[in-house]
């Protein structure tokens, strides 16, 4: 039985992954490991085994006993930990959330629905990076599974509406903050049935510009606005979210680089988990209807 650690289990997406291996019973199959960067000795969560109390997710003594290591704590802790492993020798799996390895050479991008064989590939030949897609990418991959497998898309166009959850816990809590205080300062205009529109307008957009505005994560309001910015900027003038969309989608599926080209806009937006976007597709052949188009990108 593999030994597995896991580490970043308690936030946005680790919480999300731990509810699905309970519902799916898979801790029967491992034998976990639960690591903190912050609270080792505390108590392990409960997955219906004796797992211990939480190690520290810093010590490389302890991470070395293990086969495969899950970490959804994000990419700086992949920077930090993740050579030194190597360095040390160890040689077992990692498994990552963070985009910090995406576009290694020796890291293999996963989505098993349309890029399995790629996995299977990468196994049978010592591969040991596994790494979890950009979101909207990923999305966008299986809605479009059959165009791809059809050899029909030359460009896309993608317009992404990216929650909150997309960052990190934080910010969702954050969010929430940034709504408590608009419902504060407009609390009595709006109890108030008389009151101007324009007036409870006023208030929204003096908090929303105030210096005490919490914006700490975001840096700057999403309550109550958009921000269509998303990760760090490029020097060609995109954002590195934007730029994912195009070197990710293109590895996934075994191209050479911008054999397909994406590019768009990311827009977050101010909700708690629902992503969206829309695509404007450029296809290699005009000679198809609307009707065989959608029965393409049902097939998949």
């Amino acid at each position: 039985m593999l030994k597995v650690g896991f580490v970043g289990w308690r936030g946005m997406v680790g919480s999300v992954l731990m509810k699905r291996m309970r519902e799916e019973n898979d801790f029967s199959k491992v034998e976990p490991v639960f690591f903190s960067t912050s609270a080792a000795g505390g108590v392990a969560p409960s997955v219906g085994k004796d797992v211990g109390v939480l190690q520290d997710a810093y010590n490389l003594v302890e991470l070395t006993k293990l086969d495969c290591i899950l970490t959804t704590q994000g990419s700086d802790y992949t920077h930090e930990v993740l050579p030194k492993l190597r360095e040390s020798g160890w040689n077992g799996y990692w498994i990552d959330a963070a985009s910090a390895l995406r576009m290694k050479d020796d890291a293999v991008i996963v989505l098993d629905p349309i890029n399995r064989q790629h996995i299977d590939s990468a196994l049978e030949n010592g591969i040991k990076d596994y790494i979890g897609g950009n979101c909207t990418v990923s999305l966008m991959l299986l809605g479009l599974d059959g165009l791809f497998k059809a050899d029909l898309v030359e460009w896309i166009s993608s317009m992404t509406y990216q929650a909150a959850s997309g960052a990190r816990a934080n910010n969702i809590r954050e969010l929430l903050s940034q709504c408590g205080v608009l419902h504060s300062v407009t609390a009595d205009l709006l109890a108030d049935k008389n009151a101007s529109i324009l007036d409870i307008d006023a208030k929204v957009s003096e908090a929303l510009h105030s210096a005490d505005f919490p914006q700490q994560y975001f840096g700057a309001p999403l309550a109550g606005s958009v921000i269509p910015w998303i990760d760090a900027g490029l020097d060609n003038g995109q954002t590195k979210e934007e730029w994912k969309g195009g070197v990710e989608a293109n590895k996934i599926l075994g191209y050479a680089p911008e054999t397909v080209k994406v590019d768009g806009v990311c827009v977050r937006v101010g909700v708690l988990r629902s992503h969206s976007q829309a695509l404007t597709i450029k296809l290699k052949r005009n000679d198809l209807s609307l009707d065989e188009i959608e029965k393409i990108i049902a097939s998949a």
